[in-house]
């Protein structure tokens, strides 16, 4: 089922959070759409496919679709992208350091499968029109993968934020954060394990301070609803010890 995140004119931004069953680990996909333009944010793979055609068609067909924005390269994140160029006409908005890599997602005997379905983002980040609006893609590599990028909605001002700020949780993972403190305990070890280290998270925090945001959504658990919501998040993980700042000569022994 579809959350609507936002809605002014022909500007929607839209979440979807019970799409995934089974073993796999909980994930929400996102689509923007501005006018007759959109772009599905990190679609997963086949366990999260064919729900979330059904689940956005009443929004967008997949033929209509403009673009599919892969925040790296997991397969979480963009396993189904052989399905989303053989039924679609869309481009693929990912890390240049992923333009290789993802290609081999896509069996060689797809046609319209070649490099031309690729917008292929730099190091540091970029733009693309959608409609009337504009999202920025933003640098956040190594938060967790080494080329990676989260979208800034200009018009909703929403943060698409990938994996920062993911909780694992068994709260209704569309019901925003309200208890920050309690929060905490849902993310921080995700965060440490996955994060590379203070130093990039410290640059990221950074970086979004000077964005005016209302909302920021990861790819897993529940949302940051408001800017002082928002801001707790920002400072925390500016101060968390993660990655290879926990790491010593102790975990890296011969069995």
């Amino acid at each position: 089922m579809a959350v609507e995140l936002y809605r002014s004119g022909e500007h929607t931004c839209l979440g979807f959070y019970d799409l995934v069953t089974g073993d796999g680990i909980q994930s929400n996909q996102f689509l923007i759409v501005d006018g007759n333009e959109s772009m599905l944010l990190d679609p997963g793979g086949a366990l999260t496919y064919t729900p979330l055609t059904m689940a956005m068609a009443p929004f967008v067909r997949p033929k209509q679709l403009t673009y599919v924005f892969a925040s790296h390269q997991d397969p979480d994140i963009i396993a189904s992208v052989d399905r989303w160029f053989l039924y679609t006409n869309c481009k693929i908005v990912v890390s240049r350091l992923w333009g290789r890599f993802v290609p081999h997602l896509v069996p060689g005997y797809m046609k319209e499968k070649g490099m031309d379905r690729y917008v292929l983002i730099p190091d540091n980040g970029g733009e693309v029109r959608l409609g009337g609006s504009v999202l920025k893609i933003l640098p956040a590599h190594f938060l967790h993968s080494t080329g990676n990028l989260h979208v800034y909605d200009v018009t909703s001002k929403i943060l698409f934020s990938g994996d920062m700020g993911a909780s694992l949780t068994d709260k209704d993972p569309s019901h925003a954060v309200d208890d920050f403190d309690r929060h905490v305990a849902r993310m921080k070890g995700f965060h440490q394990r996955y994060m590379a280290s203070n130093k990039m998270c410290r640059l990221w925090a950074e970086m979004v301070s000077n964005l005016d945001i209302e909302m920021m959504v990861p790819q897993h658990g529940q949302p940051f609803v408001g800017r002082e919501m928002v801001q707790r998040f920002i400072n925390w993980i500016a101060e968390l010890p993660c990655g290879v700042d926990l790491f010593s000569q102790r975990d890296f022994q011969v069995p």
